[in-house]
C-alpha cells in the first residue's frame, strides 16, 4: 500500500457514491436549501467525532456561499443549545452508522419544532435515515485504513457530497463573484475579488511629474521622491496629460548603454517609455497583477492608472500589490 493507492481508493469511493445517490432526494435537499436561503433561515449541521469535523466544514462552506449555516454539537443541543433552532431552519445530520446515540436523541425535539431533517448516512436503512425527511446515502465498500476501522474513505465521501451540494446550489442560484466576495473580505481570496486598482494606486497628487526636457538630476530626484520608483513625463501643453513614464529600470538601462561623459546630456525624452501599458482605475487589482505579468510586451512593475475621464490619475506598482497580499 502507498499514498497513491489510498488516493485512488478514496477517489473510487467518491465515484461509487455518485451512483448511489437518489436523484429525487438530492432535488429535495436542493429545494430545502433554496427555501432556507429565501427565508433567511439557518442550515444547522451536526455530527459526532469525525462526522462532527466534516459537519463543521460543510457548515462553513454553506456560510461562505450565502446560506446562514452553523455547526451544532448534539451534546450541547440536548443541554440548551436547541434553542438556536427554529421551525423554518433545516438540520443536516451526519452519522455513518446512522445509529449515533447523541444524534438520534435530538430527533424527537426537532420533530416537535417542525424542523426539516436531512440525514447523511452510510446506511440508508438505519434508524436515523428512517426518522429523517430526506436521506443522502454515503456508503462505502471499505475504509482506506488497512484495519477498515479509521474513518477515511467514509469522511471523504461525506465531505464530497457536502461540497457538491454547495456547488450545485451556487450554480442554480447564480451566485456571482461579488456575492462570494461579500462573505470573503479577508485573506488573499477576498482581496482578489474586492480590491480595485483605485484602492491601491499612488494618486497623482503624490507624484512629481517632470517635463520632457528635464535632465538627469531632476529625473533621479523625481524617481526617488517618497520611494515611488518612477516618474511621469507631463505634456506641457495639456493639464493632467502625460507623454510617457520613466522607471528606475529605464534609468539603469539608459545609463548602462551610454558613456559616463554623455550622462549629463540625457533628458526625459531619451529615457521615457512613450506608450506604456495602462489600466483603468475600476479594474480589480488582481487583473492588474495579471496584466503586469502577462502582456504582449514584457513583464512590468508599474502601470499608469486611467480614470473615467481618460486621463492619468495615478500609478499602480507591483510593490503595492505584493504589500496588499496579492503578489506571489
Amino acid at each position: 500500500m502507498n499514498v497513491s493507492d489510498c488516493l485512488i481508493q478514496e477517489a473510487g469511493a467518491i465515484r461509487a457514491a455518485a451512483d448511489k445517490l437518489n436523484k429525487e432526494e438530492i432535488e429535495g435537499v436542493l429545494d430545502l436549501l433554496n427555501v432556507c436561503f429565501e427565508n433567511k433561515s439557518k442550515l444547522v449541521v451536526s455530527g459526532v467525532g469525525k462526522s462532527g469535523i466534516v459537519a463543521r466544514k460543510i457548515a462553513a462552506t454553506f456560510s461562505s456561499i450565502g446560506i446562514m449555516s452553523l455547526y451544532l454539537s448534539p451534546l450541547d443541543a440536548l443541554h440548551g443549545d436547541l434553542g438556536i433552532i427554529d421551525k423554518n431552519d433545516i438540520c443536516l445530520l451526519l452519522s455513518y452508522s446512522g445509529e449515533t446515540k447523541e444524534i438520534l436523541e435530538i430527533i424527537p425535539h426537532l420533530k416537535i419544532r417542525g424542523t426539516k431533517t436531512i440525514s447523511l448516512v452510510g446506511n440508508k436503512f438505519s434508524s436515523l435515515a428512517k426518522e429523517s425527511d430526506l436521506v443522502l446515502e454515503a456508503s462505502i465498500d471499505r475504509e482506506v485504513c488497512p484495519l477498515n476501522l479509521a474513518p477515511t474513505a467514509s469522511t471523504a465521501v461525506a465531505m464530497a457530497i457536502g461540497d457538491s451540494l454547495a456547488a450545485v446550489w451556487m450554480y442554480r442560484k447564480g451566485i456571482s463573484q461579488n456575492d462570494f466576495a461579500f462573505n470573503h473580505p479577508g485573506g488573499s481570496l477576498g482581496k482578489s475579488l474586492l480590491l480595485t486598482v483605485s484602492d491601491l494606486m499612488v494618486p497623482l497628487r503624490d507624484l512629481k511629474p517632470i517635463l520632457i526636457d528635464s535632465l538627469l538630476p531632476d529625473i533621479i530626484s523625481a524617481i526617488t521622491k517618497d520611494s515611488i520608483g518612477c516618474c511621469l513625463v507631463k505634456n506641457p501643453k495639456k493639464n493632467n496629460d502625460f507623454l510617457g513614464l520613466i522607471t528606475d529600470g529605464d534609468l539603469r538601462r539608459a545609463l548602462q548603454g551610454r558613456l559616463f561623459k554623455d550622462w549629463d546630456k540625457l533628458s526625459a525624452k531619451d529615457l521615457m517609455t512613450s506608450n506604456p501599458i495602462t489600466i483603468n482605475s475600476n479594474k480589480l487589482a488582481i487583473d492588474a497583477l495579471n496584466l503586469m505579468e502577462n502582456n504582449d510586451k514584457k513583464p512590468v512593475s508599474i502601470l499608469p492608472v486611467i480614470g473615467e475621464s481618460g486621463k492619468t490619475i495615478g500609478l499602480l506598482r507591483l510593490h503595492d500589490l505584493v504589500k496588499a497580499g496579492l503578489g506571489k
